[in-house]
This record gives structure tokens, C-alpha cells and sequence, in this order.
């Protein structure tokens, strides 16, 4: 598949809304135990807009996971609150395996974020398995004056007032990298929060919002396509599909360093039997070569095998919710 065919691939996806046919469709009884799992529909909980970044990684693994599972997965986009409303959602769901929620960084935020969450991501959840690990980009309005990198720090602090910082909303990927942003660059930028970054990309394409930090899921067909500029990646290392654009440590800005990890969560009480079946169709999903090749064209791989377990899952999010919390609380943000 060619770059250029990206942004069909992922209108492709996410027009899909049912995926894999069953394979066994008289199924079992409707008590749930983990023998006959799944002889009902699975539903997997997106937190955020269709066509979004995790919207697209949760379409890429849907197929070869029902398949694996001999069942059918239905993908559901519930938005709100910086993904807390879907999470909040699937906490209260019967722990059964039929609700499947698929988030991303932002579940390990929400504590720091919000006084009144709700549930406890640690207390509340069972871990699956991880899914990808998905680098940001810093993008701008294709007409955007700024050249380079250094270019657009200089323009935003002269600018401040001016300058537009778009962001899925508070706790989200791109508002976290764009914190970042503003305190590496000493600046305080207008910000414009939108349900997804879905909602948020068309409108920097657009040209009605200045620039945005957003996961190359999402931004690396617009930037082959030229309908954005992109000044940097927030990862170590260049990133192979967009090897031009140098990463933010190359630019002047170390520290601005964030990628998007993936996992999949069951409400906690879900049998062991059930977790252990989906983590698996988790494995042999990553596994598969389409999906790797989707996710190389976007910009990012499946984590390993080792990775897409729930103790690798479940130390993870520990570690991410410790990491974050010091950031959340240095930067003095919270939300309502």
C-alpha cells in the first residue's frame, strides 16, 4: 500500500462498524463462563471520535481479534471528558468479556486530573494486554509562516496571544504534549479543545486552528498528503514513515518527549479464563502481517508479545500513573 492510500485506509476503517463474522454462530448459553466465550457480540468501548487515533488502532486489531476468538466485535465510539465518560462506562459494565474498553495514555492521567473521577484504573479494571506504543507529531496549518521547529517557537512566544493550540480536550494526548510544549517554550498559548482529534485535525486542515500535537495514527497521511506541516516527532528516533521530519531533541526541545501507549481493559471481576482468552486474540492479533503493516504505514508497530500481557499491562499503567502525576501536579492543570 502506498503512503497516499493512508487516508483511505483509515476512512475505510473507520466506516466498519461490524467486524469478522462468527465462526461458530449457534454458540453457547448466555451465562458467560469463559468455556463458551464469546457466544454474543463483543463490544469494544473507543473513548474518543471516530476516525481518531485510537479510534483507527482499535479498527486495525477488531478483525483478526474476532477472528481469533471465533466470535463478533462492534466497535463503539462513547466521547466525553477527556475519555473518563467511556471508562466510567465500562467500569460499571458486567464483568463478563462482552465490554471491551480500548484507551490510551489518558487512562493513566485521569487520577491526577479529575477530583471526582469515578473508578480507579488500578481497583476498577482488569488489564488485557498492551497494544502499541504511538509517537506524536507536531503539525501546524499548511500555510503555517513558520519553517522549522525553532521557527515555531520563536513565532508562538511572539505570538502567544495569537497563536492557536489546538488539543482533544483536558487529560488528552495532544493537551499533554502541548503542556509540554508550553513549558519547554516558557509560553502560555490560546487553546482550543475539541471532542477528539479527529474533530481537531480537520479543522487545523482547515485552517481554522494554528497547530496541535497529535499521534502519527492520525497525522502521517495528512503530512505525505502536504495538507499539514510538520515541524517534528516526539520520540528518541526519527520515525521511518516520515523520515524527513526530525525529532523534537534534533529540534532544540529534548524535553518534549511523548508517546501514546494502547491497552485494552475489562471491568474488574472478569474471569481470569475470560482475560487470558482476549489477551491471547490480543497476541495473535499483533502478530498478524496486515496489521503490522498498518500500523508501519502510520507510523508505529505492535509492542511484543511480551508486552500485550495484563502483568506487563498492569505494571505499565503503575508506572505511568506515578510518571504523569508529577507532571499534572508540577504543571498545576485540572479538570472539572
Amino acid at each position: 500500500m502506498s503512503t497516499s492510500s493512508t487516508p483511505r485506509m483509515i476512512a475505510a476503517l473507520a466506516a466498519v462498524s461490524l467486524i469478522a463474522a462468527c465462526a461458530n454462530d449457534g454458540g453457547g448459553g448466555e451465562d458467560g463462563d469463559a468455556a463458551g466465550y464469546p457466544d454474543q457480540n463483543i463490544t469494544f468501548i473507543v473513548p474518543f471520535s471516530a476516525g481518531g487515533p485510537t479510534d483507527t488502532v482499535t479498527r486495525m486489531i477488531a478483525e483478526p481479534m474476532a477472528k481469533a476468538l471465533g466470535g463478533k466485535i462492534v466497535v463503539q465510539n462513547v466521547e466525553g471528558a477527556g475519555g473518563t465518560v467511556a471508562a466510567g462506562q465500562v467500569a460499571r459494565a458486567k464483568p463478563d468479556g462482552y465490554t471491551v474498553l480500548m484507551h490510551h495514555i489518558g487512562m493513566s492521567t485521569a487520577p491526577a486530573l479529575y477530583k471526582d473521577l469515578g473508578f480507579k484504573p488500578l481497583d476498577d479494571f482488569a488489564t488485557v494486554g498492551l497494544v502499541t506504543e504511538v509517537p506524536m507529531t507536531v503539525v501546524a496549518r499548511k500555510d503555517f509562516p513558520a519553517a522549522t521547529f525553532s521557527d515555531l517557537t520563536t513565532y508562538v512566544k511572539a505570538n502567544a496571544g495569537k497563536v492557536t493550540l489546538a488539543n482533544a480536550g483536558i487529560g488528552a494526548a495532544s493537551h499533554l504534549c502541548g503542556l509540554l510544549f508550553q513549558s519547554a517554550a516558557g509560553v502560555k498559548l490560546q487553546e482550543v479543545p475539541y471532542q477528539g482529534t479527529g474533530p481537531a485535525l480537520t479543522d487545523l486542515v482547515g485552517g481554522q486552528v494554528d497547530f496541535m500535537c497529535d499521534q502519527t495514527t492520525n497525522t502521517t497521511g495528512q503530512i505525505s498528503a502536504g495538507k499539514v506541516k510538520a515541524y517534528a516527532v516526539t520520540t528518541p528516533e526519527r520515525v521511518k514513515s516520515l523520515p524527513d521530519v526530525p525529532t523534537t531533541t534534533e529540534a532544540g526541545m529534548p524535553q518534549l518527549q511523548v508517546s501514546v501507549w494502547h491497552g485494552l481493559y475489562v471491568p474488574a471481576g472478569t474471569p481470569p479464563e475470560v482475560v487470558t482468552k482476549l489477551s491471547g486474540a490480543l497476541k495473535t492479533a499483533l502478530a498478524d502481517q496486515a496489521v503490522v503493516d498498518q500500523m508501519a504505514k502510520l507510523g508505529t508497530a505492535p509492542v511484543t508479545a511480551a508486552d500485550a500481557t495484563p502483568e506487563a499491562h498492569k505494571a505499565h499503567l503503575e508506572e505511568q500513573i506515578t510518571t504523569w502525576g508529577k507532571v499534572i501536579a508540577d504543571a498545576g492543570v485540572k479538570a472539572s
